[in-house]
């Protein structure tokens, strides 16, 4: 018999300025209340054990910076190829192995810049109908503003507005939420996440959490 029960792995590090701990905390008890059996790691080797992966329905990766080997990269892009869902949040998916464009591939978006601090903006919602996004509208954050380089491929489900100014003669339109589909897998992204208290804002939890079910084989 098949196993039914999912099985989440949370792989966390890093730079410690995201938190990686305090806010993969904060959806370790949502993951087992899903039904999901939930395995931590805070090295990057999981991802060269290609055996425990193809195991694995849920990569929810929180890992800042850092460098990734060939055979650890190449291992989660095939696991997720293969039907593994992979999700994540701000730094910890799209500022990860800078140095792997094949990583850039797999995620649809690297962080480029951020104005200074914390900032207010409102994140918007649509056009796209999806269920990570249903019943919930437009809302704002005070927070990081993360300006990014997305591939054309993604589904876009919230965007935010950088304001002409300084170097910038017109409004610039941001993605902040996608999704994407790699080979069998599927891969969520929110830029939204710097700190904990982020995900106080309910639209930002609910479409994280949603986010997460959604990658899931």
């Amino acid at each position: 018999m098949t196993d039914p029960i999912r099985k989440a792995l949370v792989v966390r590090g890093g730079w410690p300025g995201h938190a990686p701990v305090e806010i993969t905390d904060l959806f370790l008890p949502f993951l087992k209340d899903q039904g999901f059996t939930v395995e931590v790691s805070d090295t990057l080797d999981v991802y060269a054990d290609a055996e425990r992966l193809a195991a694995t329905d849920l990569i929810v990766q929180c890992w800042t910076m850092g460098e990734i080997t060939g055979e650890q990269s190449r291992g989660l892009a095939d696991a997720v190829r293969a039907g593994t869902g992979f999700a994540g949040w701000h730094g910890g998916i799209i500022d990860s192995f800078r140095g792997d464009v094949d990583y850039v591939r797999l995620t649809g978006g690297q962080f480029l810049m951020h104005p200074p601090g914390f900032v207010d903006y409102t994140v918007g919602l649509g056009p796209v109908e999806h269920p990570i996004t249903a019943g919930l509208a437009d809302f704002a954050v005070h927070t990081e503003h993360y300006w990014v380089a997305t591939d054309p491929a993604n589904e876009v489900l919230a965007a935010s507005v950088f304001p002409a100014g300084g170097d910038r003669p017109q409004d610039v339109v941001m993605p902040q939420v996608w999704t994407r589909a790699y080979g069998a897998g599927r891969v969520f992204v929110s830029a939204i996440g710097h700190k904990a208290d982020d995900f106080d804002v309910p639209e930002v939890r609910a479409i994280t959490e949603r986010g997460l079910l959604w990658a899931s084989r």
